[in-house]
């Protein structure tokens, strides 16, 4: 079993930044994803950011430029620096990780980005 805890978020105004950050524990894969989703009221989970073991990234066009996804696999952890958000940034920002073995989800840290 593979436990996902998050942290960060918070309220910031329009053009602010944020970080957020999730650990990993449990039965944990050297080959793995990890990644960011969000979903905000209304609308469909969406990918924010993912990184593989080997570092390779993928971004949602939105945020292409402004979120920068990192993580270090010795301690099992990814963070999501978040420049310049907007409104629209606005959601619950949700840890995930891909293995073998399955796919685990954190309960979600909260962004609210005011204009």
């Amino acid at each position: 079993q593979v436990q996902l805890v998050e942290s960060g978020g918070g309220l910031v105004q329009a053009g602010g930044s944020l970080r957020v950050s999730c650990a990993a524990s449990g039965s944990i894969f050297r080959v793995n994803v990890m990644a960011w989703y969000r979903q905000a009221p209304g609308k469909q989970r969406e990918l924010v950011a993912q990184i593989s073991f080997i570092g390779t990234t993928k971004y949602l066009d939105s945020v292409k430029g402004r979120f920068t996804i990192s993580r270090d696999s010795a301690k099992n952890t990814v963070s999501l620096q978040m420049n310049s958000l907007k409104p629209e940034d606005t959601a619950l920002y949700y840890c995930n990780l891909k293995q073998s073995a399955g796919d685990y989800w954190g309960q979600g840290t909260q962004v609210t980005v005011s204009s």
